[in-house]
């Protein structure tokens, strides 16, 4: 279950989402500017609503009316961006590490991630050699390390070109079927979202 009733406030810009669902993958469509990412980095935690509830699978994350804000660090979101956001200075091993998070009883372990998206052979690269698809898996891998609850994911094929775009495509559809998390899945590609989301919700 997902349950947002948001009222988001970003300068000039206001906002009210309210999203009750029961689908495990939803998607958030609609143009540049309708508020997509500013719902995701609520969830986050990364801005404070005005007001309104953040509940995934009965675990509040955010409730004005009751006083509770769970810092972001604690609130267990695995967040994918449009650009992967890795460390340059570090080879794909060791970004993965970096947000590996739990001990044995860990749900997602470091062997299974990698064999999950196909990252074996780029384990020992840096991050400059990897092509666009080949980051954004990693970024996905360090995502399901940090042991999430849900899975953000902010436009992550924006930055493909069309070739690469499908390429990695399948990818995403692995990591839906076999993680089994709740996802939100943001994107302005009508195509993008019918092939990945069991559920689209509209921002006008």
């Amino acid at each position: 279950m997902l349950h947002l009733d948001l009222h988001l406030r970003r300068g000039g810009f206001r906002r009210h989402v309210r999203i009750v669902e029961q689908a495990r993958v939803v998607a958030l469509a609609g143009p540049s500017g309708a508020g997509k990412t500013s719902v995701l980095h609520a969830i986050a935690g990364l801005v404070r609503p005005e007001s309104g509830r953040i509940e995934i699978d009965g675990r509040v994350l955010y409730d004005s009316a009751a006083g509770i804000d769970v810092p972001t660090h604690r609130r267990r979101v695995g967040y994918v961006f449009q650009d992967a956001r890795l460390f340059p200075h570090l080879d794909v091993r060791r970004n993965l590490l970096y947000g590996r998070h739990g001990g044995v009883q860990a749900r997602f372990g470091f062997d299974a991630v990698v064999e999950l998206l196909g990252i074996g052979h780029l384990l020992d690269r840096r991050t400059r050699h990897l092509s666009g698809g080949e980051a954004q898996r990693v970024a996905i891998g360090r995502a399901l390390l940090s042991q999430p609850s849900i899975l953000l994911f902010d436009e992550p094929l924006s930055a493909l070109d069309p070739a690469r775009r499908d390429e990695l495509i399948p990818w995403l559809q692995r990591v839906r079927d076999e993680v089994r998390l709740p996802m939100l899945y943001v994107s302005h590609h009508p195509d993008e979202v019918r092939r990945l989301a069991d559920v689209i919700h509209v921002l006008d």
